[in-house]
C-alpha cells in the first residue's frame, strides 16, 4: 500500500489525465497542502471521486459516518487533538483492531500515531471530510461534559449549596467550570444561537437552538443542576443566592482563539431555575452582503442606500429574521475615519471597532428615546437605532433624518407596507414618514438544504401552488434526506431572503394621502421592486433551500 501514489491511482482510474496530474503537482509545490485537498479545492476531482478511487485501489471499506453511531467510549483511543489534526475518528474496536475512519487513508503517520496511542492495530476506513468533522464534534463535544459530571458525582462530600464568587476558581469547583465550558464550546462549534438549561423533576435537559430549531444534546443528573446554575450566575455576575426572581447578565469566554460574547438569563420554574445563554458571537467583521444572503440583483439598490448622507433606512421583519445582521453589515460598510457612527442597542450584540456603541439601560433611565436625544448632541453622521419600539423614539429618528443625519433602524413588522402603517400607529405624522424614509429592507431567514444529504425529488402537485412558485419544463427541486451532520433535519445553516423597496414620489404621495395597501403594492410594482417570493424562487432554483421552507417562511406574506 505504501508504494502506491494517489496521483497514479487517479490516472489509472481515468479520473485524471497526465497533464492534470502534472498541473496539480505543480500547484502542490506552491500551495504546500495535502495532494487530495489540492485536487478537490482546484476542481480536478470531486470528493466522491477521490473516495471511490481509494476504496477500489486500496481495498479499503467506505464508512458512512452519518449513519454510524459511535460509542462515546471510543474517545479514549484517539485524543481529540489528534483526531482534529489528522482528520481521523475511531469507529469501533474488534479484538486488537481499531477501525479508524480517515479522510486520507494514505496518511501513514496518522495511522502510526493512532496505533501508538491506542495500543491497537489500525484498520483504516475512508469517509468524507465533512462527515469526519461532524463526527469529531459529536464524539468529543460531550466528552468534557461527561468527564466533568463523573468527577462531580465521584467527589467526596459533594456540596449542594451555592458557590460563592470567592470559590469560583477553587479546585473543588473545577469540574463544574469544565462542564459548563464544554457545553458552551459544543454550542459554539455547532453554530448554535442559544443554549437552554431546562430543569425537570428528574434531571436537567440541555438543548441548543441550531438553525432556528431546538435540539436535545445532553442531560445532567438532578443532583448537579444547582451547581451548573450557580456557575452560570457567577459567569454573568448575578446574585447566586437569589432564586426567586429572574436575573440577567453578560459574559465572555475565549474559545479556540475567538472571544465569544454571551447574554445570560435565569428564570424560576416549578422544578428549579432555568437558564438560557444567548451566544452573541463577536463576528461583526465577518458580516458582508454575500454572507447574509443579499442577491446580486439587489446590490444596486443597497449601493444607493449606503451612499446617502441623510434619511432613514428601515430594516423590517419578525423576531429572528436576521435584522441585526443586516444592520451590522451596513454599519461595516459605512464605517470610516471621516464618519462619526453611533449605535443605540439592546443588547449590544457585536463589538464594532470604530463605532461608539451605547447599551440601553432602562433601570437608570437610558431608553431608546433618551439615548437618541443624547446621541444627537454628539455630532453624529450616522445613527443606528437597534429597534423602534415606541412613537417617541420613532419621531425623534424621523426628525434626526430630516435634519441631515443618516439613521439605520429596525422595526418588527411583516413587510415593507406594514412598516409604514406601524409608524403611523405609533403616532408619527405621515408627512414625516414620507420625508424621512429613503428605503425599506424586508427580510426572512430560511434554512439551507444540507449539502451532505441533498437529493433531487419531485414535489407533490399542491406544493408549488402553496409556495406560489411557478413550474416550468425541466425544473429541478431538491430536499435534504436528513443525516447526522444536520441532526436529521435535512437542513444546515440559514440564509436571508430579501426585498428592498426604494421610496419615490408616488409612494410618498400615497403615504401622505393614506393610500391603501393594495394601492401601495401596485405603485411598488411599477418600480424596480422585486418581491421577496421572487428572490426565494431563485434560492429554490439554485438548490439552496426547499419548497417547504418557502411555504413556512414566505408564501403566507403574499
Amino acid at each position: 500500500m505504501k508504494n502506491k501514489r494517489l496521483g497514479e491511482m487517479l490516472v489509472s482510474m481515468g479520473q485524471l489525465t497526465e497533464e492534470q496530474l502534472k498541473e496539480a503537482l505543480d500547484l502542490q509545490k506552491k500551495q504546500k497542502g495535502r495532494f487530495g485537498e489540492i485536487l478537490i479545492d482546484n476542481g480536478f476531482i470531486t470528493e466522491e471521486q477521490l473516495i471511490e478511487t481509494l476504496r477500489i485501489q486500496l481495498g479499503i471499506d467506505f464508512v458512512d459516518l452519518t449513519k454510524t453511531e459511535i460509542d462515546p467510549a471510543m474517545s479514549k483511543y484517539v485524543p481529540k487533538a489528534m483526531a482534529k489534526e489528522y482528520l481521523i475518528i475511531p469507529v469501533r474496536v474488534s479484538n486488537d483492531n481499531l477501525f479508524l475512519a480517515m479522510e486520507d487513508p494514505l496518511n501513514f503517520l496518522a495511522q502510526e500515531e493512532a496505533a501508538h496511542t491506542s495500543k491497537k492495530k489500525i484498520v483504516p476506513m475512508i469517509a468524507s471530510r465533512s462527515a469526519i468533522e461532524h463526527a469529531i464534534s459529536t464524539l468529543y463535544g460531550n466528552e468534557g461534559a461527561v468527564e466533568a459530571m463523573a468527577q462531580m458525582r465521584a467527589e467526596a462530600g459533594f456540596r449542594e449549596e451555592e458557590v460563592t464568587p470567592a470559590e469560583e476558581n477553587s479546585e473543588s469547583n473545577a469540574p463544574t467550570i469544565r462542564l459548563v465550558n464544554s457545553i458552551i464550546e459544543r454550542a459554539h462549534n455547532e453554530n448554535a444561537s442559544d443554549i437552554h438549561f431546562e430543569p425537570t423533576d428528574q434531571e436537567m435537559v440541555i438543548r441548543m437552538r441550531i438553525d432556528g430549531r431546538l435540539h436535545k444534546v445532553l442531560t445532567i443528573p438532578k443532583e448537579l443542576r444547582d451547581s451548573v446554575i450557580s456557575r452560570i450566575k457567577i459567569m454573568g455576575r448575578m446574585d447566586t443566592v437569589e432564586r426567586r426572581i429572574p436575573q440577567d447578565g453578560r459574559a465572555s469566554v475565549k474559545l479556540n482563539g475567538d472571544t465569544v460574547d454571551m447574554r445570560l438569563s435565569t428564570l424560576p420554574t416549578m422544578h428549579g431555575e432555568k437558564a438560557v445563554i444567548r451566544i452573541l458571537g463577536g463576528q461583526a467583521a465577518m458580516l458582508d452582503r454575500k454572507a447574509i444572503g443579499i442577491p446580486e440583483s439587489e446590490n444596486r439598490k443597497l449601493d444607493r442606500l449606503t451612499s446617502l448622507t441623510s434619511g432613514v433606512i428601515l430594516i423590517v421583519g419578525p423576531t429572528g429574521s436576521g435584522k441585526s445582521s443586516t444592520m451590522y453589515t451596513l454599519v461595516n460598510e459605512l464605517l470610516s475615519e471621516e464618519t462619526n457612527l453611533i449605535t443605540l442597542e439592546d443588547p449590544v450584540e457585536y463589538n464594532i471597532r470604530g463605532a461608539s456603541q451605547v447599551q440601553i439601560n432602562e433601570k437608570v433611565g437610558l431608553t431608546f428615546a433618551s439615548g437618541l436625544r443624547a446621541i444627537l448632541r454628539q455630532d453624529p453622521d450616522i445613527v443606528c437605532v437597534g429597534e423602534i419600539r415606541d412613537g417617541e423614539t420613532a419621531e425623534i429618528a424621523m426628525r434626526a433624518a430630516m435634519t441631515g443625519h443618516l439613521v439605520i433602524t429596525t422595526i418588527h413588522t411583516e413587510d415593507a407596507v406594514s412598516a409604514i402603517d406601524r409608524l403611523k400607529d405609533m403616532g408619527v405624522e405621515p408627512y414625516m414618514i414620507a420625508s424621512a424614509v429613503r428605503g425599506i429592507i424586508s427580510q426572512r431567514l430560511v434554512r439551507k438544504i444540507c449539502r451532505n444529504c441533498r437529493t433531487e425529488y419531485t414535489p407533490e402537485p399542491g406544493e408549488l401552488e402553496s409556495a406560489k412558485l411557478k413550474p416550468y419544463p425541466g425544473r429541478k427541486f431538491y430536499i435534504g434526506k436528513g443525516c447526522e451532520y444536520c441532526f436529521h433535519t435535512g437542513y444546515r445553516g440559514r440564509t436571508g431572503v430579501f426585498e428592498i423597496l426604494m421610496m419615490n414620489d408616488e409612494l410618498r404621495r400615497l403615504i401622505v394621502s393614506g393610500g391603501t395597501k393594495q394601492a401601495f403594492r401596485e405603485a411598488s410594482a411599477k418600480t424596480d421592486f422585486v418581491p421577496m417570493i421572487q428572490n426565494a424562487d431563485r434560492l429554490v432554483q439554485s438548490g439552496i433551500t426547499s419548497i417547504s421552507e418557502v411555504i413556512r417562511m414566505i408564501s403566507n406574506l403574499e
